[in-house]
């Protein structure tokens, strides 16, 4: 589209045509300061000033982060006067939930098997503990 001889180019992310790649959204979720953003956002609407305070964030840093998540789709933005309100946007994570649901098995079996160990450990330590006191009297 040109207008007076100059272009005019329309930047259009995921999120406004209402795709949600899950291979963007886990790029956006790898840094932890994001996932601090969305756990925050996840029970209410929040301004960037709100979550600047709650998380103990710069202002750019925090702008940054959620445009980041708003061009994948995992925040919501709404105009409230003078603020934009983020929130997070649960459809859009439900892929990212669905895919690492898959290895929650593999976790839980290898934190059966961390207890397991552990218990034998305290149990071996508490019978030598025993055998010590009994050798010493």
């Amino acid at each position: 589209m040109r207008i007076r001889g100059k272009a005019l180019f329309c930047r259009l992310t995921y999120s406004d045509i209402g795709i949600y790649s899950p291979s963007h959204a886990f790029n956006a979720v790898a840094e932890p300061r994001r996932r601090e953003i969305l756990i925050h956002l996840a029970n209410d609407e929040r301004s960037v000033n709100d979550i600047v305070i709650a998380l103990k964030m710069e202002q750019p840093s925090v702008s940054k982060h959620l445009k980041v998540l708003r061009n994948v789709g995992l925040v919501r933005v709404r105009r409230n006067g003078r603020h934009m309100m983020y929130r997070t946007n649960a459809e859009a994570i439900r892929p990212l939930h669905e895919w690492t649901k898959f290895f929650e098995q593999f976790w839980s079996h290898q934190l059966g098997r961390i207890k397991e160990r552990a218990e034998a450990k305290a149990r071996e330590r508490e019978t030598q503990s025993k055998r010590t006191n009994e050798e010493s009297i």
